[in-house]
């Protein structure tokens, strides 16, 4: 493992914490802006937190590809020069994009507000990722390869698509243009959670040490079913635009349910797992048990909110965040922190710091499912109000929400604290000696 790789994954991890620590003060911010307004208004606040969240995901993935694909071509120096390119440009960029934040310039649109002229080194680094890749790779690689690579060449697409409102044909219509975006952003989750898959199906079959995981019908079907998945559901994203039915319905007989096999893998993985091995194992299996509830709680959300006459109510209102925060946090982040763990080893730690991790772990299951409850049911009555009320004054609307505003900053502070905590144990803890070059 080269030193740039280890100190990107660093990087990710840091990227989390910023990402906890601007949610919370964004929340405060939302909540009594006659006292952040002068330092830390809530619309500045909401960009950089969207945008430490989004790069600590997309870091997180494309730092444990590199590491992973590293043992599998150790002796390739093409490969390490091109993902050193990639990992120095994406660090240098995102600590532009945050710079930029800080002197209040802004651009782009949304998840990607910083000036768009940072897309350019973006989209440079994102190409030397995607050749890096590339080397090594056959039509007989391993399911989880192929997970890493449709994923990466996907969100190069759609990170391209994302940036089609240059061009002046898609700004002449507002409908064009909103809908290639809200198009691009949802196959672009599509896109990192192929890689986020790859990664969980590759330590799993590090962890039970079954190989035959790797090439099985059923991790390939969960292959084809993500890729045709991330290619087809975002129809519901666009349920509220002027659109065919035929897209409605296809997008909800697709949406999401590539979780459903990822579900039965991991089941499947932990029936079949001796208990040595769990206590090899110890932490990075408790990340993947929890990613594993959270994936059982957002298929059901998802489900709900594919449905056009539930999605009426709920788009745009806090469900919209519970489901992002869900995913973000309860599914990608715990198997970035399982994937993670397992590279640093951290059932190495002291029995102290192990145990406070594990509690750590608990709690943050708990604050998160406050925090989503609360954001599900001040959505419910934001979005039968706004359907049921239109000519209710937004203030009036709010007073009712506000109550479940307040216990989701509350619950958010907790998940600051337990989330932070672990992170912070990861900063701190140095890669293994064996891994250092």
């Amino acid at each position: 493992m080269t030193t740039i790789n280890q100190f990107f994954i660093k990087f990710s991890l840091s990227l989390l914490f910023g990402a906890l620590i601007i949610g919370v003060i964004a929340s405060i911010a939302f909540l009594y802006p006659q006292s952040f307004n002068s330092w830390f208004p809530f619309h500045k606040l909401r960009p950089m937190h969207t945008s430490f969240a989004l790069f600590w995901i997309i870091s997180g993935a494309a730092g444990c590809i590199c590491y992973f694909k590293n043992q599998l071509q150790p002796n390739d120096g093409i490969f390490q020069r091109a993902s050193s390119i990639f990992m120095v440009t994406w660090m240098l960029t995102i600590l532009a994009v945050f710079i930029h934040y800080s002197l209040n310039h802004y651009g782009g649109r949304e998840y990607w507000e910083f000036p768009p002229y940072l897309n350019i080194p973006l989209l440079a680094a994102w190409l030397f990722l995607t050749f890096s890749i590339i080397r090594g790779f056959n039509r007989n690689s391993a399911a989880y390869e192929w997970m890493w690579f449709t994923g990466i060449i996907f969100f190069l697409i759609t990170f391209t698509e994302q940036n089609l409102w240059h061009l002046a044909w898609f700004r002449e219509s507002y409908i064009r243009e909103v809908t290639v975006q809200w198009k691009a952003n949802g196959s672009m989750v599509g896109a990192w959670n192929q890689m986020i898959n790859g990664l969980s199906i590759f330590l799993l079959v590090r962890i039970s040490g079954d190989t035959r995981l790797a090439n099985s019908r059923k991790t390939y079907f969960l292959f084809f079913l993500g890729l045709f998945n991330l290619m087809f559901n975002w129809g519901h994203h666009v349920y509220n635009l002027p659109n065919a039915n035929w897209m409605r319905a296809v997008a909800y007989g697709v949406s999401m349910t590539e979780w459903v096999i990822l579900i039965m893998i991991i089941r499947s993985f932990r029936k079949t797992l001796t208990e040595g091995k769990k206590l090899r194992n110890y932490l990075p299996y408790r990340f993947i048990a929890a990613a594993e509830l959270w994936v059982f709680a957002n298929l059901f959300l998802a489900l709900l909110m594919s449905i056009p006459a539930i999605n009426r109510y709920t788009h745009g209102t806090h469900i919209t965040v519970a489901h992002a925060m869900g995913t973000t946090i309860g599914i990608n982040s715990m198997i970035l922190l399982a994937v993670i763990g397992y590279i640093l080893k951290i059932d190495t730690l002291s029995e102290k710091l192990k145990k406070i991790i594990a509690t750590s772990i608990r709690a943050t299951n708990i604050s998160l499912g406050i925090f989503w409850l609360s954001l599900i049911v001040g959505g419910l009555i934001k979005g039968y109000l706004q359907v049921n009320q239109p000519d209710l004054h937004f203030t009036l609307l709010m007073e009712k929400v506000m109550p479940f505003i307040l216990s989701f900053t509350a619950a958010g502070i907790f998940v600051l604290f337990s989330l932070g905590t672990i992170t912070f144990l990861f900063l701190k803890k140095p890669f293994p000696a064996a891994e250092q070059n």
